[in-house]
């Protein structure tokens, strides 16, 4: 069996979005109780991040380690079509995903114990994002 479900996520600039509540909604809809599910995400400037969900600090930290590693208005970027920010995102998306497979067991994503689906948005001001949601079972 196939299910797919298309997500809308809004955000509010650079950061990190909590999408697993959505994502385990997607799977228990599809009905599948063993299959896999894969999690896309329709953008060049944004990434999907399996991430640890207890300590903010964790996310907190991958954003200043990003910021430090590819920093807005780089001179070395010629693509700023969009601001100072644009040719950042699309470098930090590069290095990180935009997809996910998560294995599903008895309905649910099966997800480890302190892990969350983030939407990762790169560019600084606010977006709304596009995800599929699609179980195989």
């Amino acid at each position: 069996m196939f299910h797919a479900k298309e997500l809308t996520v809004s955000n509010r600039g650079r950061g990190f979005t909590d999408i697993t509540a959505d994502v385990q909604r997607a799977v228990a809809e599809s009905g599948a109780r063993q299959g896999l599910c894969t999690v896309f995400l329709h953008h060049t400037s944004a990434s999907l991040l399996l991430c640890e969900n207890a300590d903010p600090d964790v996310r907190r930290d991958l954003e200043s380690f990003f910021s430090r590693l590819v920093q807005d208005g780089d001179p070395l970027f010629v693509h700023d079509a969009e601001g100072p920010d644009d040719m950042p995102a699309h470098v930090r998306t590069v290095l990180t995903q935009n997809s996910l497979n998560i294995p599903v067991k008895d309905g649910r994503a099966d997800l480890g114990t302190w892990q969350g689906i983030y939407v990762w948005e790169h560019r600084t001001s606010p977006h709304r994002r596009r995800v599929t949601v699609s179980v195989v079972g």
